[in-house]
């Protein structure tokens, strides 16, 4: 890693639990949450400051979207394993707005000059505050990692990008946990590029009827 490393207390943790039953489980995942050891840290692919409003601009590659990769170069949790993600009782909500609570992460649709969307939510959801390399493979929860991916509007909603992106995101938390591709490669990988494993992600979600 060539970036700088960013640590945050467990205390800045997010945790909503909506209803009575979700309270009740409370404790108790936060203990499952508490013996994996994982600590708030981000460690960026590249050197990485806080950027400016309206300094950052997706481009196109592939025919989707990519981030800006002075704005967003991607990182990971150095503390999140391959053998963490195997296991069975890992629930990315361990580590999600653990660094940076969802309000805090609203500040990159500022850096991207994008306007944030009302009614952003189920069917009419155009935009996602998208971590680049995801939690399901050991992604940093810091702003450096966040972008907000957009579009496109004229469309049903599986067929937007950030939704394309989970089903590459689904490939390649397969591929780690099966040990066909290392964790590390995959990290980098959708970081640089996550556009170059559409195919192969439309291949995976086909032969497994999901996705």
């Amino acid at each position: 890693m060539t970036g700088g490393q960013h640590t945050y207390p467990e205390s800045r943790r997010e945790r909503r639990y909506e209803s009575r039953s979700e309270q009740e489980q409370a404790p108790q995942e936060e203990a499952l949450c508490q013996a994996f050891g994982v600590t708030c840290t981000s460690e960026y692919f590249q050197a990485w400051q806080r950027p400016a409003r309206g300094t950052c601009s997706t481009s196109i590659r592939n025919g989707y979207p990519v981030p800006d990769p002075r704005c967003t170069p991607g990182g990971v949790n150095p503390s999140v394993t391959a053998d963490i993600l195997r296991n069975p009782n890992w629930r990315t909500r361990c580590d999600r707005n653990c660094e940076t609570s969802e309000s805090e992460k609203h500040v990159a649709y500022r850096w991207y000059g994008i306007h944030a969307p009302h009614r952003n939510s189920g069917d009419n959801q155009v935009c996602e505050l998208d971590h680049l390399v995801p939690l399901e493979l050991g992604g940093a929860d810091g702003l450096g990692n966040i972008w907000p991916e957009c579009g496109p509007d004229a469309t049903e909603l599986d067929s937007r990008y950030f939704k394309i992106k989970d089903r590459v995101e689904n490939y390649l938390a397969d591929e780690v946990k099966a040990g066909r591709m290392q964790l590390d490669a995959a990290q980098r990988g959708i970081a640089s590029d996550w556009t170059q494993y559409t195919a192969a992600a439309d291949q995976y979600c086909a032969s497994r009827g999901r996705c």
